[in-house]
């Protein structure tokens, strides 16, 4: 199977999808950060998909991608929690979090936090327009909510996969809960900081 990338943004939907494809039997990685990570898993969703599909698209050749779109009223409430949650930990000198994830959210996220709704939003639109145009007329790429009816039916037709079972997401990371992905235990789920033969080194895109 190609390789499939999740490049909306934190908190669309990132965790319903990314779970929905386990069960579907897919190895998968809920962020990813080294190269083993990304050449063992089938399919990686948040960040720094949602920054890098250019040159992941370039890396991995008949790769498919999926763009998850939020109402804004709902999203902005849930992306100041989380950026409020993740922001110490997002310093680029300080903060502990991985390189990689610092500089996904950098480079989507000016100032990090605080984002006034309306530069969240603009934040959002611009993400959404560099997607839509750099995709445009492509069959390898699917707009997808996962609050909509049918929408997991949708992404399994995309992925030319049976459509038997649920048609529906599961709705998880609801309200101020961010750490389901962690939580969920699961064989097929790959390690965002996975080892290989250069460690944990990431790509280097020149």
């Amino acid at each position: 199977m190609s390789k499939i990338f999740i490049i909306g943004l934190p908190r669309t939907g990132t965790t319903s999808i990314s779970v929905a494809l386990l069960e579907m039997g897919l190895l998968v990685a809920h962020t990813a950060f080294t190269k083993k990570a990304f050449e063992i898993a089938d399919a990686i969703s948040d960040a720094p998909c949602f920054s890098d599909y250019m040159h992941l698209d370039g890396l991995f050749p008949g790769a498919k991608f999926i763009y998850l779109n939020r109402d804004l009223k709902a999203w902005l409430p849930s992306i100041t929690m989380l950026l409020e949650k993740m922001a110490p930990h997002l310093d680029l000198k300080t903060g502990h979090f991985s390189p990689v994830l610092k500089r996904s959210f950098h480079q989507t996220f000016p100032s990090i936090y605080p984002l006034s709704e309306r530069e969240l939003a603009d934040c959002y639109t611009k993400h959404q327009q560099a997607v839509f145009k750099y995709f445009k007329d492509r069959d390898d790429f699917l707009s997808l909510d996962v609050s909509e009816p049918g929408g997991l039916l949708k992404l399994k037709q995309f992925l030319g996969m049976s459509p038997e079972g649920d048609t529906d997401f599961a709705k998880l990371n609801v309200g101020r809960n961010v750490a389901n992905w962690r939580e969920y235990k699961h064989p097929n789920k790959v390690n965002a900081n996975l080892a290989g033969a250069e460690h944990r080194k990431f790509f280097n895109y020149g």
